[in-house]
This record gives structure tokens, C-alpha cells and sequence, in this order.
């Protein structure tokens, strides 16, 4: 599962994404900086990990990961090739979901692309190319499926009444995850891997005075988004690259605490983008590793047990269950089997976060 960080040039992308992760993209005050993608894998803070390592003592904690992507920075007539814009667009088709870099601070000493400060005017810029993008993916789509419903192909006919939907809705500058469509009818775009179908969160970058309330550009952003069902996140990247050069978590701590910040930006950013992506997390713990696992919200226990091994699934008999709470207040796995807690799910069991599971199977 891929993030992709998106904005346009200088709005702080290659800034954010040095502070979550070991790997550098370089951050420089002109356009077209970032090139290539730049790939982080990043582990996302769980403070359930830290529990239950007090409680089980293992060899080792591993924890989840999400991919974030930067792309580089977006440029008006990015549809056209604009910009290096065809290579670029192709890098967000290849993730998941899009956090959106919008720059929501004034600073005279970086160069904003279009001479000034309007997240507004940005947000718009970007919603139109990847928008313009769609549309022609659906006019080409639309041309081969309108040939077969002339034949009489109702599958095709079905199809062609969906595409007009979206073409509709695209060409009121909309994007198509509004598109009054249903999950049925959907499935008739899924090939084209629309840019706009993508979960979108805001990530208004701000100065440090605003980290804590935010500004009015942030209000602004707030008030244009509002019916998008989209999340908004704020956060100071200069803030956040100051944190990271300070190694002990005490240090930190201190420092936001200063801020008047009870978390890092870039740890509700991670937590936000997990989410978004529309993932939870299950547990295994023993003596040996205790292990966060990585699921589609929704996922049935054999799909679960399959992320840890296909054979899991292939196999699956049955599951044993501990809510995390449960755990916590037992203490350990043999307490909470002695209070009678723990619970043996079968193959239509739907996982819930934080599910400390043991999964039998037979080959």
C-alpha cells in the first residue's frame, strides 16, 4: 500500500517526506527538484506495541509499515505533458491514496511558482490536472465501449451509461470519487485506475506560529473542503525537520511540549495516511516477537492469517481471539484464557483492530 505525496513545486513535499523517513529527497528552493520518485517505507507509531512488549517481554518488536511516495512537484498543463507532467502523473497512478501538500505559510525567501501564496487557487491547479488526466482516460474507454453497445451488448450498455456519468461529473470539475455513481456501477472504471477515485487527504503545510490552531489559509482550505468528506491535516515542516535531528524521545517530547503540541505532525500524519488507505492492524505475541500485521479494514480471519503466510489461509481451521483491552487488563495470554476470554473464531470471523490473534491451520 502506497501514499503519494503530491503539491506543487517549493509547497514543502521533499521537506515532509525527509522528516518521515531515513531516506533523503533532496529539498532545494527551485521547481523540479524531485525527479524521480522518492520511496520511504515508514513505520507507523502504535503505542499498543509498546504495551505489550512491557507485558510479554519479547525478543523483538516489529511494528507496521505504510510506502510513502514523493512525487514531484505538479505544474499547470501537467495532462499535457507539461513539466515532465505524463511521467509524474503516472508516479500518483501507482499509489493508493494521495496526501496533498498545500503551502499555507508566507515566506519571501521561497519561491512560490505562481508568484504567490493561495492554496486555493493550488488545490484547484493540481484537482484540474489529475481531473483533465481522467477525462481522457474515460473518452477512451468510452469510445470502444459505445461500439459495442450499438451491437446490442448490455454489459457495454451498462458500461457506456456509467462512463457518461463520470465524463459529466469530470468535465464540471469534479473529481470522480463525488461521482453520483454506485459501488456496483463503479466497478466499470476500476481498469482505469482513476487519479481523482483516490482518497484524498489535505496536509496544510504552516509556519510555527500555526502549527498548534492553524491560519486563515488553513480556514480557507477548510471551507473549500468541506463537503469532500476529505481530512485535513496541519503541520509545520520546518518544525518537523528541527524534531527529527533531536535523537532522544525525551528531547522531543520537551520540545513539542514547548510547542504546545502533544504529537509530532508527522506522527498524526502517518496515522492519518494508515487510515486512509483504509488499513488496521492485528497483533501476534509471544516470547519471541511480538508483531503488528497489516489488514484491509473488513478482512475475514483467513484472510488475516493469509498476510502471514498463503498457507495460513489454504489451512485455516480456526482462529483464537483476544481483544487488546482484554489483554491489558489480564496481563498475559494464560490470565486472560483463565478468565475465560479468549475467544476461537471460525472463517467468517471480520477482524477488529488490535486483535491479539493465534491462527491454527492444517496443510
Amino acid at each position: 500500500m502506497k501514499c503519494g505525496i503530491v503539491g506543487l513545486p517549493n509547497v514543502g513535499k521533499s521537506t515532509l517526506f525527509n522528516c518521515l523517513s531515513n531516506a533523503k529527497a533532496q529539498a532545494a528552493n527551485f521547481p523540479f527538484c524531485t525527479i524521480e520518485p522518492n520511496i520511504g517505507v515508514i513505520t507507523v507509531p502504535d503505542e499498543r506495541l509498546n504495551e505489550l512488549e512491557i507485558l510479554v517481554k519479547p525478543q523483538r518488536v516489529v511494528p507496521t509499515t505504510v510506502e510513502i511516495v514523493d512525487i514531484a512537484g505538479l505544474v499547470k498543463g501537467a495532462s499535457k505533458g507539461e513539466g515532465l507532467g505524463n511521467q509524474f502523473l503516472a508516479n500518483i497512478r501507482e499509489t493508493d491514496a494521495i496526501l496533498h501538500v498545500l503551502r499555507c505559510f508566507d515566506d519571501d525567501n521561497i519561491i512560490h511558482v505562481d508568484g504567490s501564496v493561495n492554496p486555493i487557487r493550488d488545490k484547484e491547479i493540481i484537482d484540474t490536472e489529475l481531473q483533465l488526466k481522467d477525462l481522457e482516460a474515460v473518452d477512451k474507454k468510452l469510445q470502444k465501449v459505445s461500439r459495442a453497445a450499438k451491437t446490442g451488448d448490455k454489459e457495454a450498455g451498462k458500461a457506456e451509461a456509467t462512463l457518461l456519468v463520470y465524463k459529466a461529473h469530470l468535465e464540471q470539475g469534479k473529481s470522480a470519487r463525488n461521482a453520483p455513481v454506485t459501488k456496483e456501477d463503479a466497478k466499470h472504471i476500476e481498469d482505469l485506475m482513476l487519479l481523482t477515485n483516490k482518497p484524498v487527504m489535505y496536509v496544510c503545510n504552516v509556519d510555527e506560529e500555526s502549527a498548534v490552531n492553524g491560519n486563515e489559509y488553513v480556514n480557507q482550505v477548510k471551507e473549500l473542503v468541506k463537503d469532500e468528506g476529505a481530512e485535513i491535516i496541519i503541520i509545520s515542516a520546518d518544525i518537523e525537520s528541527d524534531i527529527a535531528l533531536l535523537e532522544k524521545f525525551e528531547d522531543r517530547f520537551i520540545f513539542l511540549a514547548d510547542l504546545g503540541l502533544t504529537e509530532s505532525g508527522v506522527a498524526k500524519l502517518i496515522k492519518a495516511a494508515y487510515s486512509l488507505l483504509n488499513l488496521i492492524t492485528y497483533f501476534t505475541a509471544g516470547v519471541q516477537e511480538v508483531r503488528a500485521w497489516t489488514i484491509t479494514n473488513g478482512f475475514k480471519a483467513p484472510q488475516a492469517a493469509g498476510v502471514i503466510h498463503t498457507d495460513f489461509e489454504k489451512g485455516f481451521i480456526r482462529a483464537e481471539v483476544i481483544g487488546f483491552n482484554e489483554y491489558i487488563q489480564h496481563g498475559s495470554e494464560v490470565a486472560v484464557k483463565e478468565a475465560g476470554k479468549m475467544r476461537v473464531e471460525g472463517k467468517e470471523y471480520i477482524v477488529v483492530d488490535g486483535d491479539i490473534m493465534h491462527f491454527r491451520f492444517n496443510l
